[in-house]
């Protein structure tokens, strides 16, 4: 038995063809596709490309999907092949069951069906009875190359007509309730007939990604209820898995098209006449996440463009929603926002497609409209309401899955909150005064003078590397367990003089010797060796971070110590540390230099993951008296820390 297109379809869908390849090649992105040497044949330059759904080399002529990578890279057989791409995919294979065979005779019977009832729809447009219907689409402004091409038609006024047109065919009343075209006059009452799904609406052919009918959509003439109505679920069609316009769009795609999502048929069908090709719609849901996925295989960045109404705001926010947990840095969002009630059917009729390539213009990254979504009507005026917002802030950037693209978007979203707290406010505050805020700002373009006996001291770059430091050796006490992965790394870093160079020496040399990474063992061998005040003054709570806690996790300590690491190596000898590490794997190929190449990588991303930019006014400050070390620079008094060991920045302001 063939196995069926719908489980191949998915199939492949599944697998993302780039991770596939790059297991035989090594591949770069190039633009919206990905480009490397090609694996069936010698070449020095790359001439292979990799698409969401197919391979080409322009050198040799393969050409392919990631079934037939599989076959020709490994010499797998087709079965092989599926039963491996399966597997990674989550998937179980079909088996040849008599059910299954059926199955797929009747979708593809199905299909044979709507292809028909489409011709039928299509005859009936063309003929005097589907007039009006032809005069609608005319004052829509579709010309008569554009209702050919996506099989515009007309269901007719007559009820069970279609049965009649298609009884000559061989098709069946019951092939057309299997496939969406009728249904039962009373589902309580079987022997009372059946009725037309449709009738007297214009018709809108639902198509798959490949280009075969799956449903129809249709839409009534005049101001009747519903205005438009789609085909039921069936076998071939599940609304939130498809789109309208998808075989189009995949082809523009291909040809370098922006793919924009819109909200109806009408939308779709007039960007496409005005040569925005890569346009599709929901098909009458809200924007669900495996639309999102068929999205997402044909561009990185897709672009949602909703009506300027309420109702399209709503839907925009639903997207965001839906959008967030399956973001990741290779997948985002782009949102174009329409103004004034338009939609893009309106726009391009009445200004053209240079007004709308206008709008395409303007589209801001997800990160940029978040904030706007997420703020929008909510009121800010108390300190409980602040204070809700940002806790909304906050979790929305938690639900991407990535931590370092989560850390970005939380970090976006705070900078935009804190910036609002302190922009000038009409009236001169929420008092409504037009005297200056204390400690605030005055009139637009003025500076307030700082309350009376506030002095501003300068920022403190001494104590804030040693405080870093003391975090990072801190890490060490209570974990001496993670030493050895961190031996090398520590050996290289330029702690502050002082007791953070004295304790990290007496670290390592306590660690070539110790039979036991034991925080006690640790702990004694530093008292015995007259350490105590220094291990004392390391391991203070004021200040500390969540990873130096005994409580802590070891890959939770792991990434802390990493962190710190970065923070004070700094960026430019991190990159020299990365290379070298990469090299000595190369040559060595050895779990350590893997260990450490990993460790600087982290290290490395922590660093631009920009968690630290703002330094706060505190590290200025001396210590609590209770909380210095003889002998040893005043410290600052930092706020809370995260969990990986990063010092908040978002404690002012």
């Amino acid at each position: 038995m063939a196995l069926p297109p719908a489980f191949l379809d998915e199939l492949r869908a599944r697998t993302p063809l780039h991770g596939l390849i790059g297991r035989k090649a090594r591949l770069v992105r190039n633009g919206r596709q990905w480009k490397g040497c090609c694996p069936f044949h010698n070449e020095k330059s790359p001439s292979f490309y990799v698409y969401d759904d197919h391979f080409h080399c322009f050198g040799c002529g393969a050409h392919g999907d990631a079934i037939t990578f599989l076959m020709r890279a490994e010499g797998a057989s087709f079965p092989e092949a599926v039963e491996r791409l399966a597997a990674e995919a989550g998937m179980q294979v079909p088996r040849p069951t008599p059910q299954a065979a059926a199955r797929e005779r009747r979708a593809r019977d199905l299909h044979e069906v709507l292809a028909a009832a489409a011709a039928a729809y299509q005859r009936r447009l063309a003929q005097p009875e589907g007039a009006a219907a032809r005069d609608y689409l005319h004052r829509r402004g579709l010309t008569e190359a554009t209702i050919a091409r996506f099989g515009l038609g007309w269901s007719g006024e007559g009820r069970g007509a279609l049965a009649a047109e298609l009884k000559p065919e061989g098709i069946e009343p019951a092939q057309l309730v299997a496939a969406g075209l009728m249904k039962p006059r009373d589902p309580e009452r079987p022997e009372a007939g059946l009725v037309d799904m449709f009738f007297g609406r214009v018709m809108f052919p639902i198509r798959d990604r490949r280009g075969r009918i799956i449903s129809f959509g249709g839409r009534i003439l005049g101001d009747g209820q519903p205005k438009y109505v789609n085909g039921p679920e069936t076998e071939l069609f599940q609304k939130r898995r498809g789109l309208y316009g998808l075989d189009l769009a995949r082809e523009a795609a291909f040809r370098g098209a922006t793919v924009l999502v819109v909200e109806g048929y009408m939308d779709v069908i007039a960007l496409h006449q005005a040569g925005f090709g890569g346009a599709v719609a929901p098909l009458g849901t809200a924007l669900t996440a495996e639309q999102l996925g068929l999205l997402w295989q044909m561009t990185p960045e897709p672009v949602l463009c909703f009506d300027g109404d309420a109702a399209g705001g709503r839907a925009a926010v639903r997207a965001a929603e839906i959008a967030l947990p399956l973001l990741s840095p290779e997948r985002s969002l782009r949102l174009a926002t329409l103004t004034g009630g338009e939609d893009p059917d309106t726009l391009v009729r009445k200004g053209g497609a240079r007004v709308f390539e206008a709008v395409l213009e303007t589209a801001k990254p997800l990160s940029a409209a978040l904030y706007d979504l997420l703020t929008a009507g909510r009121p800010r005026a108390t300190p409980e309401q602040r204070a809700a917002l940002r806790g909304q802030l906050e979790a929305a950037a938690r639900l991407i899955p990535d931590r370092i693209l989560s850390g970005e978007y939380r970090r976006v979203l705070l900078d935009r909150f804190f910036e609002e707290q302190r922009r000038p406010r009409p009236g001169g505050g929420p008092g409504g005064g037009s005297g200056p805020r204390r400690g605030g700002a005055g009139r637009r373009g003025e500076a307030l003078a700082p309350p009376p006996g506030l002095q501003r001291r300068p920022i403190d770059i001494a104590a804030i590397r040693l405080e870093r430091a003391r975090n990072l050796l801190a890490i060490l006490l209570r974990h001496p367990a993670i030493l050895p992965d961190v031996e090398e790394a520590l050996m290289t870093l330029d702690l502050p003089a002082g007791p953070c160079e004295a304790l990290g020496h007496a670290l390592l040399d306590w660690l070539r010797g110790a039979e036991l990474l034991d925080s006690e063992a640790l702990a004694g061998h530093l008292a015995q060796n007259g350490m105590q005040d220094t291990v004392a003054w390391a391991v203070r709570a004021t200040g500390l971070c969540a990873a130096a806690h005994p409580t802590a996790q070891p890959k939770e300590a792991l990434d802390g110590w990493w962190h710190f690491f970065g923070l004070l190596r700094g960026e430019a000898e991190l990159i020299k540390d990365q290379t070298e590490a990469q090299r000595l794997l190369t040559d060595r190929n050895d779990p350590a230099a893997q260990k450490r190449l990993i460790g600087l990588t982290k290290a490395l991303a922590a660093l631009r993951a920009g968690e630290t930019e703002a330094i706060p006014e505190e590290a200025s400050q001396d210590q609590s008296p209770d909380g210095a070390l003889d002998g040893a620079p005043a410290g600052a008094a930092w706020g809370p820390v995260t969990s990986r060991g990063a010092l908040r920045d978002d404690t002012i302001g």
